[in-house]
């Protein structure tokens, strides 16, 4: 049975602080899908909602919300919480019913609306629950782990401050002409290096902040799709794959590994298994990929990502970074859209905005950070406790 499913259409409400209810900028993201996909809300036979665990309880049953802020019309509904996965999770649901032959159509969207500063856990007192343990007895920010990969990259790999700089100042030159990103600024390596040390070795340029923003795409089958285009953009596979005992690197929220004492190691870790299952769903690989939009939460850890999603071997991405490959012209340039640098983190929206770049990059339809040839895209995001979201997309 083929797996794939068509993109006909995606929006976007731009990423910034608005101070807004959530589900305004969702439902102008839907708007914006909608119009995109030439159809009307009343075509929608199924609506999945990416949760957002911020914004009361209409946060918690996303997918109902936005129905209801649509107008209720007696389409299926659904909502997902992954964390940071939470668009995959949605997309994973929507796709699952279009194969399934319960829907035709299908409407995925995330939103969100986050506090100043940096995320932090739910309000009560929870000391059986890890993302409450590693706040309030170590005092452990999202920051406070991305500079422990980056120690941990420096200390296996040799990579340096100034390898995490230019990170930086490609994903913003990328950024620069995108509409939807917050953050429209070219800064130099020296702009990077001079700004503040939030969690050493990472600066204040180097660490994503949080954002209001919101996506939505909409999927159909194929065969309806091709009743309304002869060549859509097409989802070839969707990962969300959790970890394989022992997971021997830490991941947040966690603050210890699993022992491999008595047990081998798998095949492969956990993040480099979240892209290889959409590799082997879709029957393509590493080699097949144009760009790629991938979870750069610090400078740093893009360049693990470039390792883990297969375009270079460990302690390789370095050189590929400074040999100009993953950039605008290079041979697979990474976060054309700007990436998370660029956007910041609008938890829900954050797996459907990477969609809908490489839905607008596979239809040559991204102006100036338009890579050119554009066929086969890779999204690669991870959720909180063990959420793998990767989404394969290909014209």
């Amino acid at each position: 049975m083929a797996k794939d499913v068509a993109i006909l259409g995606v929006g976007m409400h731009p990423w910034g602080k608005w101070g807004k209810n959530f589900v305004e900028y969702g439902i102008r993201a839907c708007r914006d899908a909608l119009a995109d996909a030439g159809l009307e809300w009343k075509d929608v036979d199924f609506v999945s909602g990416a949760e957002t665990i911020r914004n009361g309880y209409p946060g918690f049953v996303s997918g109902a919300t936005f129905a209801q802020a649509l107008g209720w019309s007696g389409a299926r509904v659904s909502s997902a919480y992954s964390a940071c996965a939470s668009g995959a999770t949605a997309m994973s649901t929507a796709r699952a019913h279009i194969l399934a032959g319960i829907c035709d159509v299908a409407l995925v969207v995330g939103a969100d609306t986050t506090p100043k500063g940096f995320l932090a856990p739910t309000s009560g007192d929870r000391p059986d629950d890890p993302d409450w343990l590693r706040f309030r007895l170590l005092g452990a920010t999202n920051p406070t782990y991305f500079g422990l990969y980056a120690r941990r990259r420096m200390d296996l790999y040799g990579a340096t401050e100034k390898d995490f700089a230019k990170v930086k100042v490609k994903n913003s030159r990328h950024g620069l002409t995108n509409p939807n990103a917050r953050y429209r600024k070219a800064f130099s390596e020296e702009d990077v290096l001079n700004s503040p040390i939030v969690a050493d070795p990472l600066r204040l340029l180097e660490i994503c902040a949080t954002s209001d923003g919101a996506a939505a795409v909409v999927l159909s089958s194929l065969e309806y799709a091709r009743k309304r285009t002869s060549d859509p953009v097409r989802i070839a596979a969707i990962s969300t794959v959790t970890p394989t005992y022992p997971n021997t690197v830490i991941e947040m929220p966690n603050f210890g590994t699993d022992s491999a004492h008595s047990v081998g190691l798998p095949k492969a870790p956990f993040r480099d298994s979240i892209a290889a299952a959409a590799y082997e769903e879709a029957g393509l690989g590493p080699e097949d990929l144009n760009l790629a939009e991938v979870y750069d939460l610090s400078a740093a850890l893009e360049l693990d990502w470039y390792e883990n999603i297969g375009l270079c071997k460990p302690g390789e991405a370095e050189r590929l970074l400074n040999a100009g490959e993953t950039t605008l012209g290079g041979k697979v340039p990474v976060n054309p859209s700007g990436g998370l640098a660029c956007f910041g983190e609008a938890v829900p929206a954050q797996a459907i905005a990477q969609v809908c770049e490489l839905t607008w990059q596979l239809r040559g339809a991204a102006g100036e950070r338009q890579v050119e040839g554009a066929r086969v895209g890779l999204t690669v995001n991870q959720g909180l406790f063990g959420h793998g979201s990767s989404i394969l997309v290909k014209k």
